[in-house]
């Protein structure tokens, strides 16, 4: 087979694949809903082979769409490492360093790491989403981003991972609360309490779902919020209580009239992980990222 494969298809593939439509994809790709459905038909036509079905809740990936989409990110990951590597030689040359991570590694690793990349490489620019754990795993495994970073025992097969820090996650009350009163707990027995969360679909917020899932009760949330300082803001006027990053407690609890405890689960401890395919075959610029963050914070270990 013949093919004259082209960049540009792989890149709408890639966009219209990751949204599961037709319509986000184009908006992704900056095209028209028409022109890229015209496109993949031509390359469907082409290659004589179905990459997507077709249906009125969207797109799904062919068993061979899933196989073009493996490869067309492996070249595009390629080629933004040969930009990478050209960059050291030519001015104008921008680079985009992909990354996939969870949420406590957005919200407390990763922005003093990102400020201090970015003022060093002002012509790179950063694309991060918050994923969980084992799809980060899934996601760079196919290619589809630079570098992941992963908290807890999710196995890395087929990907280099390296350890920066250990983190925990404990349980936040007003003071005065009964929970207080023990120097750990287990997240069953705070579940009998109602609790402040962050909105659904964040990632640690399926986490913790999951988790209670899998002992068979509901977590009774009372209030949604956004960000972890509202959590905080939340429970310190009495609204509920909350799992948190010990991190973000340490950073945003001031003196606000909140206490916190231990949780005795396993799951509650988590290392740190940032992984890649291969870290010598990552661009320069994607190289000297992951050595910032691991250098930043292996040394302390904990947070």
């Amino acid at each position: 087979m013949s093919v004259p494969f082209d960049i540009t298809d792989f890149r709408l593939f890639v966009n219209v694949a990751e949204t599961r439509s037709l319509t986000r994809g184009a908006e992704r790709s900056f095209l028209s809903v028409p022109a890229v459905s015209n496109r993949i038909k031509n390359l469907e036509d082409t290659l004589g082979i179905r990459l997507l079905e077709r249906s009125p809740q969207g797109v799904t990936v062919t068993e061979a769409g899933e196989i073009y989409l493996l490869h067309a990110r492996s070249v595009l990951l390629e080629l933004e490492r040969l930009t990478g590597e050209l960059q050291r030689f030519a001015t104008g040359l921008t680079g985009q360093l992909k990354l996939v991570a969870n949420t406590t590694a957005i919200t407390e690793y990763l922005p003093p790491v990102i400020g201090d990349y970015l003022a060093a490489n002002p012509d790179v620019h950063i694309d991060v989403r918050e994923r969980l754990s084992d799809d980060i795993v899934r996601i760079v495994r196919e290619g589809g981003a630079d570098l992941g970073i992963i908290s807890g025992n999710i196995p890395t097969a087929g990907l280099q991972a390296v350890p920066f820090v250990s983190s925990g996650l404990i349980l936040i009350a007003p003071l005065g609360h009964p929970l207080l009163a023990a120097a750990e707990i287990s997240f069953e027995e705070a579940m009998a309490h109602a609790f402040v969360a962050l909105l659904e679909g964040n990632a640690i917020q399926v986490f913790l779902t999951r988790a209670a899932g899998a002992l068979h009760k509901p977590m009774t949330i009372r209030v949604h919020v956004a960000s972890y300082d509202a959590i905080l803001r939340m429970v310190a006027a009495g609204a509920g209580i909350a799992i948190v990053p010990k991190a973000a407690f340490a950073r945003l609890k001031g003196d606000q009239p909140i206490g916190a405890c231990n949780l005795r689960d396993d799951w509650a401890v988590r290392t740190f992980q940032v992984c890649a395919r291969d870290f010598d075959g990552l661009s320069s610029f994607a190289r000297e990222f992951a050595n910032r963050l691991i250098d930043r914070y292996a040394p302390a270990n904990a947070a």
